[in-house]
């Protein structure tokens, strides 16, 4: 190493600079896209070769690059972007920092072509730092717009080559990276070659329907199909998108797409915001899918916090977490059965032609039944969660009609009126079949219902309702637990000392380092105090909120309420059937259990005849 300060070279400079935002193949694929999109274009195609290691080509229709910029586009630190400190605090377009073609051109064969002009006059600048650069522009046929080709990415720094992956795996992440900026760019078309074959072929999507083809071409049909549009907007945040039925998981975090002002961005805290809105409704270990957007003022966002800039900072972090939370948990809430859940979830809601003269034919209604009103909580046996519920259901039933014989049908046995099956989301019970589900009937069809599972969530959601409308009982201690903290943990438990006393727990100083724990929730008794304090201590230093003290009372009532359903081969009666169907229907989140399982599934009166081949 010199003693001596010296200047780097500029070549040596943009390589170093190509080390920050060039890590593969995708590196540059992304920088030039972006490119494309800050130039207004609507049309964008990529051409790749060997996964991009040998080849990159990429086209777009944008408003192009004036003949005297195109050697200057070269330079690091050159762009059209923005000009004032007061731009750079109020960015608008994904490129910003000027340095993406400066950086590329240093380690691979570059040549840039591009035209302002509707004749069809271009011009073209090569840049081969392998040999002399020829940056004199150079007349070409050339349409409006930009063609950006790079070749033999890292032919110069073999020892970064080295670091590439096999050619199917640089492509994979191409392949990834177009699917992120067509899913943030509705109104753009896109396509995309690889080895001169058509892999996507995306037509600009201008309307709801298109973009849901759009997301169902790139994120598989199964995810649109169980998938939930959401729109929310407070006063300076706005968050809309798709986001998966909690019935709807994945294995892996894949199908996660998350932008903000249509920058795609990889944020820890959105992350865990998103996951706390599932947490209560998701099975274990699964990963929900989405595709959601935030809109910002610019002002309130720093996008220039990673020099691949898929980071971004927040002014306002909590605020923008507790949108994302709250507006999730709402939506998500409401997941129970529904007239509009239950037509969502058939494959079509037409209903056969002979299904439909069946409905219509009037002989086979109750004629001008009349009506008596019977509370649904009435056997003896089925005290174990009536008694829990805060609410009774009373539903009209038609009164038994005589027959032919004088004598009158059970209870039991009167089929509703088709009125009243509209009602109904989850219709009329017909049956229990081997005790552990109901059978029952709507207008659309036959609804299954798994009887614990449905149970399970009605209790857990009661419980849930009870400790937030008369508070959780708390325990003192016999035996106070003496905690020693750090300094900033001491700061950010007097900080957020309202979030431990709102769950019940009471603490006291002894010492600039310590505390005594006197009194906490008597739900979490048997739970180890001293570590869990500590986990949501930890929680605060890591996202500036934790979820841990909820999460495990939630734990424990989900836990009574499961021990509290009704098991299997219970018998019960119809009555009681439909008691469960009905407080499905008025309970946040029974679409599913606890445990995140469907709790009910719908088969139309297509389905069935499709599978019994009725009509052909």
């Amino acid at each position: 190493m010199s003693s001596r300060i010296q200047r780097l070279t500029s070549h040596l400079a943009n390589q170093i600079a190509a080390g920050e935002v060039i890590e593969r193949p995708a590196s540059i694929v992304k920088e030039l896209i972006e490119n494309s999109l800050d130039a207004g274009s609507q049309q964008i195609d990529i051409d790749i070769d060997k996964g991009g290691i040998q080849r990159i080509r990429v086209r777009d229709d944008g408003h192009g690059i004036h003949k005297d910029d195109l050697s200057l586009s070269l330079d690091r630190h050159a762009t059209s972007k923005i000009q004032t400190l007061d731009d750079l605090e109020r960015i608008v377009t994904l490129g910003f920092r000027g340095e993406a073609l400066a950086s590329i051109s240093s380690v691979a064969r570059l040549n840039l072509s591009s035209s302002t002009e509707t004749t069809q006059q271009g011009w073209k600048i090569t840049c081969n730092y392998h040999q002399e650069p020829s940056l004199t522009p150079t007349p070409i046929a050339h349409a409006r717009g930009t063609t950006v080709e790079i070749r033999d990415l890292f032919f110069n720094t073999p020892a970064r080559r080295k670091f590439l992956k096999s050619e199917q795996t640089e492509f994979s992440h191409i392949e990834t990276l177009i699917k992120r900026l067509s899913l943030s760019h509705f109104s753009i078309g896109f396509s995309l070659h690889h080895n001169k074959r058509l892999i996507y072929q995306l037509n600009p999507a201008t309307d709801e329907v298109a973009k849901e083809q759009r997301i169902a071409t790139l994120c598989t049909p199964s995810f649109i199909e169980n998938a939930i549009y959401i729109d929310m907007q407070s006063i300076d945040l706005r968050l809309w998108g798709w986001i998966s039925l909690p019935t709807f998981s994945r294995s892996q975090n894949d199908l996660q797409y998350f932008y903000v002002n249509r920058r795609m961005v990889k944020d820890k805290l959105i992350n865990h915001a998103i996951k706390q809105a599932y947490q209560d409704v998701l099975y274990n270990g699964r990963h929900p899918a989405f595709t959601l957007f935030i809109e910002i003022d610019p002002r309130n966002v720093d996008v220039n916090a990673h020099p691949a800039k898929y980071e971004v900072r927040f002014r306002e972090s909590r605020s923008v977490y507790d949108f994302v939370k709250q507006s999730l948990q709402k939506v998500l809430t409401n997941t129970r059965p529904t007239p509009k859940t239950v037509n969502s979830s058939l494959h079509t809601t037409e209903l056969s032609a002979k299904s439909k003269e069946k409905m219509a034919d009037p002989s086979l209604k109750l004629k001008s039944p009349q009506q008596n009103t019977f509370p649904l909580h009435t056997a003896e046996d089925s005290t174990s969660y009536s008694s829990k519920m805060d609410h009774e259901l009373c539903i009209s039933f038609p009164k038994p009609e005589a027959t032919p014989t004088g004598k009158k049908t059970s209870l039991l046995t009167a089929k509703p009126t088709e009125n009243l099956l509209c009602d109904l989301p989850l219709g009329f019970a017909l049956a229990q079949l081997h005790g552990i589900y109901i059978l029952a009937e709507n207008t659309q069809g036959l609804i299954l219902v798994d009887i614990h599972a449905a149970h399970e969530r009605i209790l857990y959601e009661c419980l849930k309702r009870d400790i937030q409308n008369n508070g959780i009982k708390t325990q003192l201690l016999l035996i106070p637990i003496c905690l020693t903290l750090s300094q900033q943990e001491m700061l950010l438990l007097d900080k957020y000392a309202s979030l431990f006393t709102q769950f019940g727990f009471e603490f006291e100083h002894l010492g600039p380092e310590s505390v005594v724990i006197r009194q906490i929730p008597e739900l979490l008794a048997q739970n180890n105090i001293e570590q869990l304090v500590l986990d949501v201590l930890s929680d605060l230093i890591q996202h500036g909120n934790s979820q841990l003290i909820p999460e495990k009372i939630n734990e424990l009532l989900s836990s009574i309420a499961c021990h509290s359903a009704v098991r299997a081969n219970r018998n019960m009666t119809l009555i009681e059937m439909n008691q469960l169907l009905r407080d499905m229907e008025k309970t946040s989140r029974s679409n599913q259990c606890n445990h995140g399982r469907p709790t009910w599934k719908q088969w139309s009166l297509s389905d069935l005849d499709r599978f019994f081949l009725r009509g052909r």
